[in-house]
């Protein structure tokens, strides 16, 4: 009898499961489960199988949605804005396709509206084995500072912040395979509501020279510079940054030593806007300065905060032993700046660069520049050689 009922209700089940969508398949499957007290898997096989047993499954094979013309031009924009995650690409999409015409051959509106119906979990699978080949490893050095601690205090609050100004701070090097003497550094500035970074590049990593490039940096910035961030490391942690910040009404904290993640998101920035870019090579001469500032205060600055959406951590929710993590809608620095503040002279200004610059001109510059700086680094090298 017992036997009877659990067909039944499996029959019933099945139906519904293969009528339903995605969202209610998943709760049609925890309810089977909870009344069968079958593992979800198993249970997933079940509902899968023909309402009648005996009857053919008939599941008619689906034409591809999406042409080979559409993910090459997928596959070109990707790589021209430096290989994105999925939902940043898909955000970014109604911003390059206008002027891919232009520059990849298939480029029809059919194709555009294609790409614009893809989805970034599609977009994730279309491009699953290029992105294999792109994966590096990063590595950092930081030698720890030990004056003035208690002078600056410790942050150990998440971010919160509704408005820009808010900002880490961290130093990269440019070492190379060896630390020893004197090299460059990349210092970054990211603001936490807004995602808007920039970079300057320096000689050493001296507490003056530091305070110059903030100061620089701070200038650059389209809104005012409220409260930095930064780790535990000599470089930040000096008299010459503290005067800087009280002359500046500037808020100064730093993080717990050996904790990464209370600086996240620059940590993030420093993958992203350096390492990628720069990648793990040593820099130390002062043309390779002049070449690495010149990218960063110009094409660099335009391609990151203007063209490549950025995304938000919203909450994270733990699930079992998983930790799952809800992101907010993926938007360029400059759009989450013109939401968060009023339309400023410098922010029309950018927004007419935007609507002037061709972002695959942009991205070649970029190219451009980064093989010339090849071409300086391995001169140098072999002249000292």
């Amino acid at each position: 009898m017992a036997g009877e009922r659990l067909t039944k209700a499996l029959r019933e089940y099945r139906k519904r499961y293969h009528a339903a969508g995605r969202k209610e398949r998943s709760t049609l499957l925890d309810e089977f489960c909870i009344l069968t007290d079958y593992h979800r898997k198993y249970a997933n096989v079940l509902l899968l199988r023909p309402v009648e047993e005996g009857t053919p499954k008939s599941t008619p094979r689906r034409g591809p949605t999406y042409s080979a013309a559409a993910v090459r031009v997928l596959e070109g924009i990707w790589k021209a804005a430096d290989y994105p995650w999925s939902v940043r690409l898909k955000a970014l999409l109604p911003l390059w396709l206008p002027w891919a015409r232009k520059h990849l051959h298939g480029c029809t509106t059919e194709v555009e509206a294609q790409l614009l119906r893809m989805s970034a979990r599609q977009m994730d699978r279309r491009l699953a084995q290029k992105k294999r080949k792109l994966k590096r490893r990063i590595y950092g050095r930081t030698k720890p500072g030990s004056l003035l601690k208690h002078h600056i205090p410790i942050k150990t609050d998440n971010w919160d912040v509704d408005e820009a100004g808010s900002c880490e701070i961290d130093l990269v090097s440019h070492s190379g395979p060896c630390a020893s003497g004197e090299f460059l550094h990349s210092l970054n500035v990211t603001d936490i509501h807004t995602g808007w970074c920039e970079t300057r590049a320096i000689k050493g990593k001296g507490e003056a020279g530091v305070v110059i490039a903030l100061d620089d940096i701070r200038k650059s910035l389209p809104f005012r510079l409220k409260a930095i961030d930064s780790d535990n490391g000599s470089e930040f942690i000096n008299y010459h940054l503290c005067r800087y910040c009280e002359k500046h009404d500037i808020q100064f904290t730093r993080g717990r030593p050996y904790k990464k993640n209370d600086n996240a998101h620059i940590e993030q920035k420093n993958w992203t806007h350096v390492r990628r870019v720069l990648g793990w090579d040593r820099y130390d001469t002062r043309e390779e300065l002049d070449a690495m500032n010149a990218l960063y205060r110009g094409e660099l600055r335009v391609m990151m905060n203007l063209f490549q959406p950025c995304v938000k951590l919203v909450r994270k929710e733990r699930v079992g032993t998983k930790v799952r993590r809800y992101y907010d809608e993926a938007k360029t620095p400059i759009d989450r700046l013109l939401d968060a503040s009023p339309t400023t002279p410098a922010l029309t200004k950018l927004l007419g660069q935007r609507n002037t610059t061709d972002p695959f001109t942009l991205s070649q510059r970029i190219e451009e520049q980064l093989k010339r700086l090849e071409v300086t680094r391995r001169r140098t090298k072999k002249a000292v050689a």
